[in-house]
């Protein structure tokens, strides 16, 4: 098993020194969903929630997420993301599935910006939704493709 790169050799966390490494084109894919009442799913799938386009506000939230994930996770790079995609499948008759795309050119991977745009997209419409319900589950969140960098691709298991 290969060493954690947020650590030294003293054991102290620390940012990892992408300064030598090629700048290359990054990807990743994550998904994650969220389970809800078939009222709930019907009131997001016609756009009529009291709070307006669940599911517009949700693309808008994920990508900004996305745009901030260094400032959320402590060791993450700032980086210059090229393109974010945020999409929805709307699951009848109970869950919404969100899937992310995020791509850069540098020295370091798109990966942590995928997750959190998923989470953060998801957490968006449980809370423009938790009025009509609260028992909605946020779950499956994670990694379904990397592109790019010193240890290539890397796909989920099917």
């Amino acid at each position: 098993m290969s060493s954690l790169t947020h650590f030294d050799a003293q054991g102290q966390a620390h940012m990892v020194d992408v300064g030598a490494k090629a700048a290359t084109k990054r990807i990743a894919v994550a998904t994650g969903r969220i389970e809800m009442l078939p009222a709930t799913f019907a009131l997001v799938q016609s756009g009529t929630t009291k709070k307006g386009d669940v599911i517009g506000i949700a693309r808008i939230a994920g990508i900004q997420a996305a745009k901030k994930t260094s400032e959320l996770i402590p060791l993450c790079h700032p980086l210059a993301l090229t393109r974010v995609a945020v999409d929805f499948e709307l699951q009848a008759p109970s869950a919404v599935v969100c899937t992310v795309t995020a791509e850069t050119i540098g020295p370091t991977g798109v990966e942590m910006e995928a997750l959190t745009a998923v989470q953060v997209a998801l957490l968006t419409i449980y809370d423009m939704c938790k009025a009509v319900d609260r028992g909605m589950v946020i779950g499956g969140v994670r990694l379904l493709e990397k592109h790019g960098g010193k240890s290539g691709d890397w796909v989920a298991p099917a």
